[in-house]
C-alpha cells in the first residue's frame, strides 16, 4: 500500500508472495529458458528461493551490500562479494540474475559488469526484480512494478533488522 504522500510503500507477506508469482509468470510468458539463478543477498534471496524452485533451476547466491546502516535505512558504499556460491562448481550457461528492486541501479549495474569481466562461462544473462524506480540508470528485463516516485518499500521481513535475540527472549518468554 503506497502512502498519500507518495513517501513510502507498505507491502504484506501475501502481496510480496503474490508480486514474486507474477515475476515468475513474465519470465516464463518471455519463453526464455535458462540454466541458472543467481540472487544477490540479502534482496533477492527470498526470490530466488522460489523462483529455483518454481523454475527447477539451481540456485547461485552472491552477497552485496549498499544498506547498512539505521536498520537499512541509510545507503554507503557498495560491497560485492569475490565468491558465488553455487552447487554447479563455477556458474555459467544463461543465467537469471535477482535482486529485490533496482533502486539507484548501482548494485545491478556493478554486478553485471562484474560478471561479464570475470564469468566468461556465462553465455547469457538476463534480471529481473519486483520493483523498479523511475531514478534508477539500471533497467532489469524482467520487472512486475514500475515506480514513478522514489518510495520507500517497506518489506514484510524488515522488522527483523532492528528486532535482536534478547527481545526474542522477552517476546516468548512463558
Amino acid at each position: 500500500m503506497l502512502t498519500e504522500d507518495g513517501k513510502n510503500l507498505y507491502v504484506s507477506y501475501d502481496e510480496y508472495h503474490n508480486l514474486i508469482e507474477k515475476l515468475a509468470i513474465k519470465i516464463y510468458q518471455s519463453g526464455w529458458d535458462f540454466d541458472n539463478i543467481l540472487c544477490l543477498a540479502r534482496g533477492g534471496l527470498r526470490l530466488g528461493d522460489i523462483l529455483s524452485r518454481i523454475f527447477d533451476r539451481p540456485l547461485a547466491i552472491m552477497s552485496t551490500t549498499c544498506y547498512r546502516s539505521d536498520a537499512g535505512f541509510v545507503q554507503s558504499k557498495l560491497d560485492v562479494a569475490h565468491y558465488i556460491t553455487t552447487p554447479k562448481g563455477e556458474i555459467g550457461g544463461k543465467v537469471l540474475l535477482l535482486d529485490d528492486l533496482a533502486d539507484s541501479g548501482l548494485t545491478l549495474s556493478v554486478v553485471m559488469q562484474q560478471l561479464k569481466a570475470n564469468y566468461l562461462q556465462i553465455t547469457e544473462l538476463r534480471s529481473a526484480v519486483i520493483w523498479t524506480k523511475a531514478a534508477s540508470t539500471f533497467k532489469p528485463d524482467y520487472c512486475v512494478d514500475f515506480l514513478t516516485g522514489n518510495p520507500w518499500i517497506h518489506q514484510p521481513f524488515e522488522v527483523y533488522d532492528a528486532l535482536r535475540p534478547a527481545q526474542l527472549l522477552d517476546k516468548w518468554r512463558i
